[in-house]
């Protein structure tokens, strides 16, 4: 592990974010990115081989490149490391991008490595989970995978795209998706178009074509 230890007295929340071996890497580092630039959080990434493949794939960046946007950065070997208790004081965990075998890994309490060994604790703790699952299309055992870990309590988000925001550029989509899942996390930002319901008036002949959808 390396990175600050957390002072006594400090108020920053902490947040483990893991990456792993499914194309969209880019939303784990976006909510690095986004969390340190907003401030108040202390951010431990995970990162698995498969993950740091895709990283590099996807956008050409290093292990070294993804932990210098965290605050401490944990081997995925290392399952002896602080997160994998339950007395070290989290406030949830996001796997960014999730790839079904970490989903299956976290549905059946396999802990082989420290990203489903966390994810367990977090789940045992009654913590926040939130897995941004990437696969398509999805077999049975995906789907039952699925339903487990929401039987658990963890929450499935996969990163599809709200159209209503008008984005122009995947880095909108990006973003929305981003921003959607720190919601879930309680965390106050600026960063999304927010629904506000649809404003223009609806014709009669909307409202009878809607009768029959």
């Amino acid at each position: 592990m390396k990175g600050p230890k957390q002072k006594r007295g400090s108020r920053k929340k902490r947040l483990i974010v893991a990456m792993t071996g499914a194309t969209g890497s880019i939303y784990g580092v976006r909510i690095l990115e986004t969390l340190r630039a907003i401030g108040g959080w202390e951010t431990h990434l995970i990162v698995s081989d498969a993950g740091a493949l895709n990283a590099w794939q996807d956008h050409r960046l290093s292990r070294k490149d993804l932990s210098k946007l965290a605050d401490v950065t944990h081997n995925v070997r290392d399952v002896g490391a602080a997160i994998s208790s339950g007395s070290y004081i989290t406030h949830g965990m996001v796997i960014a991008p999730c790839s079904m075998k970490t989903l299956a890994a976290v549905a059946h309490g396999f802990s082989d490595n420290l990203v489903s060994r966390a994810a367990d604790v977090i789940l045992k703790e009654r913590r926040r989970l939130v897995l941004m699952v990437r696969e398509a299309p999805l077999n049975l055992a995906h789907l039952r995978n699925m339903v487990q870990v929401t039987e658990m309590g963890g929450i499935i988000f996969p990163p599809v795209p709200a159209f209503y925001s008008h984005a122009k550029t995947v880095d909108d989509l990006v973003n929305h998706a981003v921003g959607r899942v720190l919601d879930v996390f309680g965390v106050e930002h600026d960063r999304i178009v927010r629904w506000q319901g649809i404003k223009e008036p609806v014709s009669v002949n909307d409202e009878q074509a809607g009768k029959h959808r």
